[in-house]
């Protein structure tokens, strides 16, 4: 099975009792991973204490995309193909996008920006 790497997007809402039996099914079977950059925007995004022992319960207990320096030259490359095809994308969406191409893994995620890189890359979404 592959790999499934989850956007903050899907976090936000799952953590705001959002079902999604996509995540649900990949957690149960190990195969979820997260990117670096997702960690730092759940973390910084916490509110509550609450939410803060939600994320570094979470934290501990995924797996993250390695990030080596050539992925961050793939990310690069990633935003300079996709803006010379029409489509500006910051740089955290396409670590993201990058770090489930580098896994050949599904994304999940409810940010728009996902479908339209979708259209111009490799990138696939889980449906």
């Amino acid at each position: 099975m592959s790999a499934v790497v989850v956007d903050s997007s899907v976090w936000i809402e799952f953590f705001r009792g959002r079902d999604f039996p996509a995540l649900e099914e990949a957690l149960s079977e190990g195969r979820v991973l997260v990117p670096p950059l997702v960690v730092a925007e759940l973390v910084s995004g916490a509110t509550s204490r609450g939410d803060s022992k939600k994320v570094a319960d979470l934290v501990q207990d995924l797996e993250l995309v390695e990030t080596p320096r050539a992925h961050w030259v793939r990310v690069g490359e990633l935003r300079r193909r996709l803006r010379g095809r029409g489509l500006s994308v910051s740089t955290p969406d396409a670590h993201v996008a990058q770090c489930t191409l580098d896994v050949r893994g599904f994304l999940l995620s409810t940010d728009a920006v996902f479908r339209r890189i979708g259209r111009l890359t490799e990138l696939r979404l889980v449906s």
